[in-house]
């Protein structure tokens, strides 16, 4: 049998909360993978530049998260190596490269339209009153 209980769970994703900041520990929630896997992925990919601020704190911005999770979707789900995923990353920036959309060729990100609808006309019927 061969067996890969190390692997990590390719679980669905939660979805990745509307701020403008987030925290290594609240990346490594949001992408499944741990703190020094991201540390380390850093090195690696030089698309991967997380705002440092006091103390060498890293805060990472709404498309390195969603880049964090193509990573992981390339090396986890698809199988690349390290290289193979800094060159299939490199390529589509260099397609893309007249294109100012940062998370183009990047998975849709997971949004419930419905419910932000519903709560957008339930604000808007507030503002009417």
């Amino acid at each position: 049998m061969n067996d890969r209980s190390s692997k990590p769970e390719l679980a669905a994703l939660p979805p990745i909360p509307a701020k403008r900041y987030f925290t290594i520990g609240e990346v490594s929630e949001l992408c499944g993978v741990k703190p020094h896997v991201l540390r380390y992925w850093e090195q690696e990919f030089t698309q991967l530049k997380p705002v440092k601020r006091r103390g060498n704190r890293r805060y990472y911005q709404h498309h390195e998260v969603l880049l964090i999770r193509r990573i992981r979707e390339l090396l986890y789900e698809q199988g690349f190596t390290i290289s193979g995923a800094r060159n299939k990353l490199d390529s589509r920036l260099t397609v893309d490269e007249g294109s100012t959309d940062l998370t183009a060729g990047l998975p849709p990100l997971e949004v419930d339209t419905i419910a932000i609808r519903q709560e957008l006309n339930e604000i808007l019927s507030l503002l009417k009153r």
